[in-house]
């Protein structure tokens, strides 16, 4: 066995605090090492032509290149030494970057904890076995889950690609958060003139399916092919009759339904439409508000309804569709104002959110667009928004940006200068982050031409003054207390990840960060790609982004869908779990425990039950192979012996 060592400087990444040529010296002294050398940049292409160069000149048959990250570069070297003739899985990367140069400035103890990695790497590769991919069929289908405006984007991109998508939206309509706003920044666009376009090719492309308010129920399968259930929760309206006449809201006598689109600003009817541009416009009823649920009694929708559309038997529905890739774009949440008690959030009525003081700026929103304090319905003079309501503050568990907000506000104080032109705005911020085309010119008009006046500070407290609220805070730039009464308060609160995002990530097989926001494979090289094939990101799920960046995203996602599935085949990793039928044992705590639910149960002839793994579903993830008590089960190209080598390797003197 001959065994070729490249040893990568990465410029001055690795070889700045490692002494690649001592290493490499090292390393030519290891049995079984034919040839050991450094280069400055071995995944370059003069790097990896001297890779294949001296697979051929020193008849080299395993391959170890001690470098970055093999999540980097890894199927970058196996395509290169599969160029030269060796199996793909005859290369072992070991990381001397992230785990030794960038982790220590010791050059001493860094080159001597390279030199034992790359040992444990050379002993790895020489019990690598040849592995071999398989072909399968895939199913060119895409679900989209989420209706906003990135999941609008990727489902008419991937439609208009010719293919069949699947969209589910939680909510009743189409839209997202998008559909709530009255304009948009910074062009000041009316948001439903833009967004209702797209909300109705929704509804009327052939290719596209929509599920509104529906949520995934259950994920089984594996890129090219995932069988997903969908709960199609019940609206107790037959929406195949229903034809959005909105009689039924007129005569609904339950008036206190509370009113999830408006986040709350007014009530609402039992049942409703959310709003007059909803997709699809149909009605639900709310069963916590509806008499005939609470009391029994009522019926007056389904008396009135001249479609007979009205069911109040009606359950949930689980359906089944199956599809090959599957696109995440499922928005995100905002944070409650009960954690902000020193601004009298949830206690006072005239301190609300921004997404609230949108649907007071909204003409239809439930004041039809005149903004008005919630107390006592009078048209507020002073009016201060407060930026940075949750987000940047570590005690409550949220250190990020929000992103949008400080362009939000801007808008906001603009628009309330042109429904009131008598008003004052003040703005409470930290930082004025505005760095998108257009996004800071667009602060400074809220001041220059709008006179909203900005105090550079945080608010310590809000208390009432009679009908007034006295905002009190800091004034870092003047150094002195501030203290304004106000008309309304607005709290710029931040973005959380949605309401069940880690439920979610965990029936996808996707990691999410501490806050809940989904991970992608590679922040800068590969942003809305996951860990787990066939499951692309679109939209805020990822983090907090404002509409421009959700909208490339989705067209993003599609385009990977689309790249996907150019093909009609896929080849499947052959790092999966095998089964040693003598020695399993028929436990199956193998099965118990996947994750991706690849284990079945096989019968062999003489009725001995044992442990099968399905290979297409299997992820190689290792779980099962570490529960095995009997070590029947092992994991292709990360087996005992293998670790164990490593193990032997390292614990050599």
């Amino acid at each position: 066995m001959r065994v070729g060592v490249f040893i990568c400087h990465c410029g001055s990444n690795i070889a700045g605090t490692v002494d690649v040529a001592r290493a490499a010296a090292e390393l030519r002294k290891v049995p079984g090492v034919a040839f050991a050398t450094n280069y400055m940049y071995t995944c370059s292409e003069p790097g990896q032509d001297e890779i294949k160069q001296a697979i051929k000149r020193e008849n080299l048959d395993r391959i170890v290149v001690a470098a970055c990250s093999p999540r980097m570069h890894e199927l970058t070297f196996r395509r290169t030494i599969e160029k030269a003739g060796l199996n793909r899985y005859f290369l072992e990367m070991a990381n001397i970057r992230e785990h030794i140069s960038w982790v220590g400035l010791d050059k001493e103890a860094n080159t001597i904890k390279a030199i034992e990695t790359i040992k444990m790497a050379v002993a790895k590769v020489m019990q690598n076995k040849p592995l071999y991919s398989s072909s399968f069929k895939i199913n060119k289908r895409v679900l989209v889950i989420g209706g906003g405006v990135a999941g609008m984007q990727a489902a008419l991109d991937c439609g208009d690609g010719g293919l069949e998508v699947v969209l589910v939206e939680k909510s009743p309509s189409v839209g997202g958060m998008m559909a709530r706003l009255d304009k948009t920044f910074p062009t000041i666009d009316c948001s439903i003139c833009i967004l209702g376009p797209k909300m109705v090719d929704v509804a009327q492309h052939d290719k596209i399916k929509l599920y509104a308010y529906s949520e995934i129920e259950d994920i089984k399968g594996y890129v090219g092919n995932y069988e997903v259930k969908i709960r199609k929760k019940a609206t107790y309206v037959d929406w195949t009759k229903c034809t959005g006449c909105g009689l039924c809201m007129e005569k609904c006598p339950s008036k206190n339904s509370y009113d999830y689109f408006n986040f709350g600003v007014a009530p609402t009817k039992a049942i409703n439409i959310p709003f007059p541009q909803a997709i699809p416009k149909k009605a639900k009823i709310d069963p916590d508000f509806c008499r005939q649920f609470t009391k029994g009694k009522c019926g007056v929708c389904a008396k009135i309804c001249p479609t007979g559309a009205i069911n109040y038997e009606m359950q949930d529905e689980i359906v089944t569709e199956e599809v090959g890739a599957i696109v995440v774009a499922s928005g995100y949440g905002l944070i409650d104002m009960d954690k902000f008690p020193e601004y009298g959030g949830g206690r006072y009525p005239d301190v609300i959110t921004g997404i609230q003081y949108e649907r007071l700026l909204n003409a239809s929103g439930p004041t039809e667009g005149h903004i008005v304090r919630p107390s006592d319905h009078t048209e507020p003079k002073t009016v201060v928004f407060v930026s940075c309501a949750g987000s940047r503050d570590k005690s409550l568990g949220i250190p990020y940006c929000s992103n949008f907000c400080c362009m939000y506000i801007a808008k906001q104080a603009i628009l309330t200068k042109d429904h009131i032109p008598d008003s004052q705005s003040y703005v409470f911020y930290m930082d004025i982050r505005s760095p998108g085309k257009g996004y800071d010119e667009f602060t400074r008009r809220a001041q220059e031409d709008y006179g909203a006046k900005y105090v550079r500070g945080r608010v310590s407290r809000i208390y009432p003054k009679g009908k007034k609220l006295v905002v009190v805070g800091a004034d870092t730039l003047l150094g002195t207390q501030v203290e304004v009464e106000a008309d309304l308060v607005v709290l710029a609160t931040a973005v959380t990840a949605a309401p069940g995002a880690a439920q979610l990530a965990e029936k996808l097989h996707i990691s999410y960060d501490t806050f809940g926001f989904y991970v992608e494979s590679h922040p800068k090289l590969r942003p809305v790609e996951t860990n787990t094939s066939g499951v692309f990101l679109a939209g805020a799920a990822q983090g907090p982004k404002d509409i421009p960046a959700s909208v490339g995203q989705g067209s993003a996602a599609a385009a990977k869908v689309l790249a996907l599935f150019s093909k009609d085949m896929l080849e499947s990793d052959p790092a999966v779990a095998k089964v040693n039928e003598n020695t399993c044992v028929g436990c199956l705590k193998c099965k118990l425990t996947c994750p991706f639910g690849a284990i079945q149960e096989k019968e062999l002839r003489g009725g001995k039950i044992v442990a099968s793994v399905i290979e297409t579903v299997c992820a190689g993830c290792g779980v099962c192979t570490s529960t095995c008590p009997c070590g029947a089960i092992q994991l292709s190209h990360f087996t005992d012996n293998q670790l164990l080598a490593e193990v032997n390797a390292i614990c050599q003197k």
